[in-house]
């Protein structure tokens, strides 16, 4: 494999980890529990909530042995040719065990379709791994004191009232934020998933209700749509046609047009802790369905676009460009 340690002479905020498969738990239908380890897993950062990292997964007879290293592994990584490059997709890490060396990563199998279909990169590697099986993972070092990034969740907003909702590929994400919210926190967290096996056991603070909503072949959001407008009735305050107020006239009709709907536009907008709202709502899933609680949450219901968090972390019928 190539080397893939950073300079000593400079921590960077992210760097390459080499990890091998420890453990495999079928935590239900759709989801696996992936426990890695690796000899520097002691300088893997756990800023928690959603923190997101970077799985890369091996290629047929090459391995591993393409992947550039360094800090600027990414654009040498796009010059690959196309067989050549280790496919990557992005995931929450659910704990992070420095003493033990650890990594736990939540990894969602697709029984009904999902983002990338029941075969892509990832879900193929999932469902054949076994124990001593070798990855890459690109993660936070602990070394470095800053911020990392990759992570959205606003932790300075965490004692207003919450709503937070996804769907299957924002439940790790959701899971490991709960986890990390002060005991006295309040609101719900709204999480649509394939199948009533999906239903997990999550910690939670006990001024958070959390809900589950298998679709059993429902489509997308059929069921999370209805679900977060009935939830923002009860948390949310409404002052229709405000939403937007604060851009100026051009940005705001550039908005409104974006804001119905671009399927090419990625949807990411993330606030930055200057609203002075008392609330906070965090929503993930599929472009198309957390685009439309973003027309309803913002354009009709006049929440300050600085109080919500909107990710599009995936779209139907479109494989990552990582693939």
């Amino acid at each position: 494999m190539t080397e893939l340690s950073t300079a000593p002479s400079l921590v960077a905020p992210w760097r390459l980890f080499p990890a091998e498969v420890v453990r495999l738990h079928r935590l239900s239908p759709s989801f696996l529990r992936v426990t890695f380890t690796g000899d520097d897993f002691d300088t893997f950062a756990d800023p928690g909530y959603d923190q997101r990292i970077k799985l890369v997964f091996p290629i047929p007879v090459h391995g591993f042995r393409h992947l550039p290293a360094g800090t600027d592994w990414y654009p040498r990584w796009r010059a690959l040719p196309t067989e050549l490059r280790n496919p990557f997709r992005t995931y929450t890490t659910r704990a992070v065990r420095r003493a033990a060396r650890e990594v736990d990563v939540d990894i969602v199998l697709h029984p009904d379709g999902g983002p990338y279909g029941a075969h892509g990169p990832a879900a193929r590697w999932a469902l054949a791994a076994a124990p001593g099986d070798r990855i890459v993972i690109m993660g936070p070092d602990h070394g470095y004191l800053g911020d990392h990034g990759g992570r959205e969740f606003q932790p300075s907003l965490a004692n207003r009232t919450l709503l937070m909702a996804g769907d299957e590929t924002a439940v790790p994400a959701i899971a490991a934020t709960l986890e990390r919210l002060p005991a006295g926190s309040r609101g719900e967290a709204l999480l649509e998933v394939p199948l009533p096996g999906d239903v997990l056991d999550l910690a939670a603070p006990p001024g958070i209700t959390v809900t589950w909503l298998p679709r059993s072949g429902a489509r997308h959001g059929d069921l999370l749509i209805p679900a977060v407008r009935a939830a923002a009735e009860r948390l949310l305050p409404a002052r229709p046609g405000t939403g937007t107020a604060a851009l100026a006239p051009e940005a705001e009709a550039a908005w409104q047009a974006e804001a119905a709907g671009n399927p090419d536009e990625e949807l990411w907008e993330v606030p930055v802790g200057l609203s002075s709202e008392g609330h906070y709502a965090w929503l993930a899933g599929e472009s198309a369905v957390i685009r439309a609680l973003r027309r309803h949450l913002v354009t009709e219901r006049g929440l300050d676009r600085e109080a919500v968090a909107f990710m599009g972390y995936w779209r139907l019928g479109r494989a990552d460009d990582a693939a």
